[in-house]
């Protein structure tokens, strides 16, 4: 018996998130579906992070434990042949026995995607959100300035559990444009829940003009009290990498 460690990558369009639900098809009941087609006889995976109803992923890390007799490759192959053609296996191997994908992690890059224009664009906005009139670029990438470093991210979210601390380390942040087509890329070292669409939707609107940029800092030094209503859609957003220890 060996512990497995996956990376899946899966359009969230059709899909609950990622943790199992009850009456619900979900990116974790899939994967587990999958497994006991080839063999698995366990109760649970271990994943790395529950992404939201209609977030996607290219990077999401999975574990289990499995009597596997056969190769990785063959792994990955017997695993994406019982999936659905929206998740894929890209890579697995073997982990330590006690490895766990969420508590051993040490930084997470999610990338959330917009397009500018005014008009409807059916096929890309599944995976982007679509705003208009334009934000301004400069005022973005100031916003993404200021996120740099640990901070208190209590108006952003709430902790995994309840009572935890609110006290996140951003790595990095920043905004890229190509064309009619902007992406935010944030490393930390971990998020609370709803985190990052609420970090694009308070920097879009103050791109907009529609919130003073001292929103963010007063966001930042604890100033205010309430979480920020404002949500950036969940098909903009995609988990990218979660990285590990050497």
């Amino acid at each position: 018996m060996e512990r497995y460690q996956v990376i899946l990558g899966y359009d969230g369009t059709a899909y609950a998130g990622m943790q199992r639900q009850a009456n619900a098809a979900t990116i974790q009941g899939e994967l587990e579906t999958a497994l006991r087609k080839i063999g698995w006889q366990g109760s649970s995976v271990l994943v790395a992070g529950r992404t939201d109803a209609g977030v996607h992923a290219s990077g999401q890390v999975a574990a289990f434990d499995f009597e596997w007799r056969h190769s990785l490759e063959d792994l990955c192959n017997a695993l994406n042949a019982n999936l659905p053609p929206e998740i894929a296996v890209s890579q697995a191997q073997i982990a330590r026995p006690d490895f766990h994908p969420r508590f051993d992690a040490s930084a997470r890059t999610y990338e959330y995607r917009i397009i500018c224009q005014p008009w409807r664009d059916p096929l890309r906005e599944r995976f982007a959100w679509r705003v208009w009139p334009r934000p301004d670029f400069h005022l973005l990438q100031a916003c993404a300035a200021q996120l740099h470093g640990a901070h208190d991210f209590a108006a952003f979210g709430t902790p995994p559990v309840e009572g935890g601390s609110t006290t996140r380390e951003v790595f990095s942040a920043g905004w890229r444009q190509n064309g009619d087509a902007l992406s935010f890329e944030v490393r930390a070292n971990a998020y609370l829940y709803h985190m990052v669409r609420r970090m694009v939707h308070l920097q879009v609107e103050i791109g907009l003009g529609k919130l003073p940029f001292e929103t963010l800092e007063d966001a930042l030094d604890g100033q205010l009290q309430e979480i920020i209503q404002g949500l950036a859609p969940a098909h903009g957003l995609i988990l990218r990498r979660v990285e590990y220890p050497e």
